[in-house]
């Protein structure tokens, strides 16, 4: 399960990919069923959300790690092609911008009651 705080040790990745519109269905399955049957079963990985964009140029992936050498260890198996053939096919319909962050602040809603 998905917990954003702080002060977890956690890692976040957050990728944002960039499609046609076309294309941004494929996208989602492709990497859904990428981390449905291969990267949720890798030490170290806690969760993922996908999102899509409103105007279909856009699916931001973010994804939790319990630690950035967890991640980086996928990240080395995920360089063999025969390991994930997923990342070729993402590449051909999308290119991506991927980070690596830490949780800084947590907001919540209003902090009194509505009147």
């Amino acid at each position: 399960m998905t917990t954003i705080a702080e002060n977890t040790g956690l890692v976040t990745l957050i990728n944002v990919f960039t499609v046609e519109p076309s294309n941004q269905q494929a996208l989602l399955d492709i990497l859904a069923r990428a981390t449905e049957t291969s990267v949720r079963d890798v030490p170290g990985f806690i969760s993922a959300a996908l999102h899509r964009s409103v105007d279909g140029t856009k699916v931001t992936m973010y994804a939790q790690w319990k630690s950035a050498e967890h991640y980086q260890h996928y990240q080395s198996m995920r360089a063999d092609p025969d390991a994930s053939p997923y990342v070729e096919q993402v590449l051909a319909i999308a290119r991506f911008d991927p980070g690596m962050y830490d949780v800084a602040k947590v907001f919540t809603g209003p902090s009194r009651p509505a009147r």
